[in-house]
């Protein structure tokens, strides 16, 4: 029996990925489950496994190639089946509109180079309008170097211009003390162990949702989806660009398991070893630019999820306490939440909530 590979929809985001390298060649044998390709989809690096077991009649999509989700990549069957027809019908089956195809016709372009938007990846008459806008874009010749875009520089783009369009960003900003978290960090540093401030931001979150659980939500085309699990999503700069490794169920670890995950997370992901696994599922984000000097941002909402945290820097400032002008660490923490999901006083007492945990992190140890 004939079995059609095709490239699966790893992410909710995921609509094409690169075919990096075949593991298994044609005609050779593969069993079910056994891996046979590999490739790189937005910012990680997955396995496809064969779906059946039989023998690797046909590659559709070879190495260093692009194909679509749900594009068939290649044909596993018995070694006497009858494979030109099906071959053909896979490798040339493009879903476009009649109007489309027609504009496309006019001004000659590849159907095939041009990203369809339709429902399952159908080429609409404004995604060929589109094709005709960059194609007269190029003819326009300025000095300068041109340099493309890496797959992972368009994915962050792709992924922040959805948000912008959809997510009404409403930012809050908070000061917090942080004299009782440096107490911590500096005991856990005696004690031989580093934590960061993202480490305890990330417990931190994470009890704070628990309470707040409408912050802890995906907002999908069928509604808002509020998810049992926490999964805080940590954004980690690498030279490609911006990558978020996800800490799954982050409310049942405690600081020392946190901080050992995130490292784990944060060399894999400068390494370019991070699976889809490891960046998926995420419900909530933290995105810390202290280390750059940054003192307060307001950070893009990473779809599907509904709210952002930007950490600033720490700084000494004075502050008065009992009466008295005193020198406190502190920190600056801008909430960035999707308004179509809360209101302004919902987001003011999450974020006093996570100010009022940090200050008195007794609890979280």
């Amino acid at each position: 029996m004939v079995v059609i590979v095709r490239l699966p929809k790893l992410t909710w985001t995921m609509e094409e990925g690169l075919i990096t390298r075949w593991l298994k060649n044609e005609g050779e044998m593969v069993n079910e489950g056994e891996v046979i390709c590999e490739i790189e989809t937005e910012k990680t690096v997955d396995e496809i496994k064969a779906p059946s077991s039989g023998i690797l009649r046909k590659i559709l999509i070879q190495s260093g190639n692009v194909a679509k989700v749900n594009q068939a990549i290649a044909i596993i069957g018995s070694p006497d089946e009858p494979l030109p027809e099906l071959i053909e019908f896979e490798e040339r089956r493009i879903k476009i509109s009649p109007v489309a195809k027609k504009l496309a016709e006019e001004y000659k372009l590849d159907v095939t180079k041009i990203k369809g938007t339709g429902p399952e990846g159908r080429i609409t008459r404004e995604d060929v309008l589109r094709a005709i806008g960059e194609l007269k874009e190029k003819k326009i010749e300025l000095p300068g170097r041109l340099i493309p875009l890496s797959r992972m520089r368009k994915t962050i783009a792709d992924r922040l211009s959805l948000s912008a369009r959809s997510a009404i960003h409403v930012p809050i900003t908070m000061d917090v003390d942080m004299y009782e978290v440096k107490k911590i960090l500096d005991n856990y540093l005696e004690s031989g162990f580093k934590v960061t401030y993202t480490d305890v931001l990330i417990k931190v979150v994470a009890t704070a949702l628990k309470e707040y659980q409408k912050f802890n939500a995906l907002f999908t085309e069928n509604g808002i989806l509020y998810v049992d699990n926490i999964n805080i999503g940590v954004a980690v700069a690498t030279d490609d660009g911006l990558i978020v490794p996800v800490i799954h169920n982050a409310d049942n670890l405690n600081i020392l398991e946190i901080s050992k995950r995130l490292d784990e997370l944060i060399e894999k992901a400068r390494g370019k070893k991070l699976t889809t696994k490891e960046t998926s599922g995420g419900t909530f984000t933290i995105s810390n630019l202290g280390m750059y000097d940054v003192q307060m941002f307001a950070p893009i909402i990473n779809p599907p999820e509904v709210a952002i945290l930007g950490v600033g820097r720490v700084m000494d400032k004075p502050v008065v306490i009992n009466g008295e002008i005193t020198v406190r660490p502190t920190l600056t923490l801008t909430l960035v939440f999707d308004h179509r999901v809360a209101d302004g006083a919902e987001a003011a007492k999450f974020l006093q909530r996570i100010k009022n945990i940090i200050e008195k992190p007794f609890n979280i140890i």
